[in-house]
This record gives structure tokens, sequence and C-alpha cells, in this order.
């Protein structure tokens, strides 16, 4: 039996229920802590807790202030104390530190002006705000993790999205565990043999391109072959796939089976790929039976593919969608 790795994703405190908000409170996300946390180990930060800013604290902003290297500073509301360096300085080392956790992903709390993605508030002199700004550990770990899948809880409430994330995260983890042992050429183009169908389902001119970044693997240097494929694939699989390119890669697949199914067991396949591609049932269905098929008639390019035998976590994650 395959003992898989455990899936390590680092999270915004608050959303686990720990009451470490500025109020004493907590955003507690019922998706994160009853679907998504047993399946996962957590790695915990409340950058403003951690800051050592106390709980309760007063609140703080994001305010506008041109003289300053990203127009931003980090106040608090009432008394306008500065703790932009402060932050910024732990920023810097908790991320670093965050590097030895082997992180598969990351969620942060959303309009958090230490944790929010985008479009956190950010307020003007005239006491106006745009919703312009992001985070600043947000940013601190974008900057230090550029290819790790981070989200917000408010956004994986969409499926689609949520959908993206899951993807993002286990294949994230599979090409972290393949570059940090002594990797062999072979064994990228192993790997991304068995990640094509993914790669479709998301971008068909991403594929084709990192098609021939793998095609010219053994004249490039390995450091730089290495990087150039985790950026082109992450920011490949950064698009979500919609239901049309699903539908089309499982299109793809099924022609696999064009000369092995009788005509009734063809359209059998093809309606269901169609009531996926209009919303009637979910992708668990047609990617059941299409692996199903696989297995029956021994296609052994669609067995080798991620695409129809994802992670059993995964497909616990995704069967919804």
């Amino acid at each position: 039996m395959t003992v898989r790795p455990p899936l390590r994703i680092g999270i915004s405190s608050c959303l686990l229920g720990e009451e470490v908000r500025y109020d004493g409170g907590h955003k507690r996300d019922r998706f994160l802590v009853q679907t998504l946390g047993p399946l996962v180990e957590w790695v915990s930060v409340c950058p403003e807790a951690e800051l050592g800013l106390g709980t309760p604290r007063e609140p703080i902003r994001l305010v506008r202030d041109a003289g300053v290297t990203d127009g931003v500073r980090l106040v608090t509301v009432k008394t306008g104390l500065d703790l932009t360096q402060r932050m910024r300085r732990f920023a810097r080392r908790r991320a670093r530190a965050l590097a030895g956790e082997n992180l598969s992903g990351y969620i942060l709390k959303k309009d958090s002006p230490s944790c929010g993605m985008e479009r956190v508030a950010v307020w003007r002199r005239d006491d106006a705000r745009e919703r312009t700004g992001r985070g600043l550990f947000a940013a601190e770990l974008r900057r230090q993790f550029r290819n790790l899948p981070i989200e917000e809880e408010g956004r994986l409430h969409d499926p689609q999205l949520r959908e993206n994330f899951v993807v993002r995260v286990f294949v994230y983890q599979a090409l972290r565990a393949l570059f940090s042992g002594r990797w062999k050429v072979g064994g990228l183009v192993a790997f991304h043999t068995a990640h094509k169908l993914d790669l479709m389902a998301h971008s068909v001119s991403a594929y084709r391109e990192l098609g021939r970044l793998v095609a010219d693997a053994a004249q490039i240097p390995r450091a730089e072959l290495a990087r150039r494929y985790e950026d082109e694939l992450m920011a490949a699989l950064s698009t979500p796939a919609t239901r049309a390119r699903h539908a089309n890669v499982l299109n793809h697949a099924a022609g696999h089976f064009k000369r092995a199914l009788d005509a009734p067991a063809r359209q059998d396949l093809a309606s269901i790929i169609e009531d996926y591609r209009r919303g009637l049932i979910p992708l668990i269905v047609p990617l059941t039976l299409v692996g199903h098929h696989a297995r029956r008639l021994d296609v052994q390019y669609l067995l080798g593919q991620r695409y129809l035998d994802p992670d059993p976590r995964e497909l616990m994650l995704r069967n919804h969608v």
C-alpha cells in the first residue's frame, strides 16, 4: 500500500476557531474545519497575535501614504500607532520559517490588513477607502513562495475556485516531492506525462508550451529547468478549469475507446459527458465512467493519468464539483 505524505497547509489561525481576532473572537470556517480539516495538517499562523499585539487589541488598518515603499502603512485605528516596519520584519522572518514546514498550500483570512490576499481596504486622508490593498503578511508570503497555491477562505465557497485550489495543492505537493530529491530528466518526463490531461483541462496553450519545454529538457541546466517548469505549470493551473474544458478532456479520453466500445456504450458515455457539460451532473460521474472503461480495456496511457486517478483525499474534496 502506498504511504501518502501528509498534506500540510498554512492557515490564518482565526479560521480554525482560535480566538485571536482584535475583538477576542474568531472566524471559524465550517468547510475548512469539518471537511478539509480531517484530510490535512494545518500550520496555523496569526501575524497580529504573533507580533505581540495582544487579544483583544486595538484594530488596525492600511492607510495610503506615498512616502513609503508600496504606498501603504499599517496603523492602529484609534491611536495611529505605525506598525508597518514591525509587521514587515515579522512577515519576512515568519515566512522564512514556513519554508521548513513543507507547505503545499495556504488559506488566508479575507479583508485582513495583515492576511488579506487582495481587495483589502486602504484608507485615504479624506477618510474614504479603496479596495486595492493586500495584507502585509500575505504580500510577503507571496513574495517568498511565488508558486505556492494561496487562497482566501471566502473564495473557497465558490465550487470552481475550490476545485482549482484543491488541484493545485496536490499537484504542487507532488512536484515539490519530485524536485526535492535527486531527480532525473526521465522523472520529469514521467511527471509531465501523468499530468497531461490535468493541464489540458486548464490551458491547452500551456499544455503545448510545457510539452516543448520538456522535449528540450536535456539541453537546459537542471536548476533552470526545474524553475521554469514549476513556474509555468503552476501558472497554467492557476487558471480554473471550466465545465467546457473538462468536457473536452473527457471526450479526448473517450476517443481512446472508439474502436473498443459498441455503439450503445459510446452513446451512453457521450451523453453523460454532455450532461456534465450542461451542469446536470457532477464531474465525478463522467470521471468514474471513463476510468472504468480505461481499466476494463487496459488503456495504459489513460491509466497513467493523474486526472483519472487522483489522490483519494482530492477525490473526496472534488466529488461535489
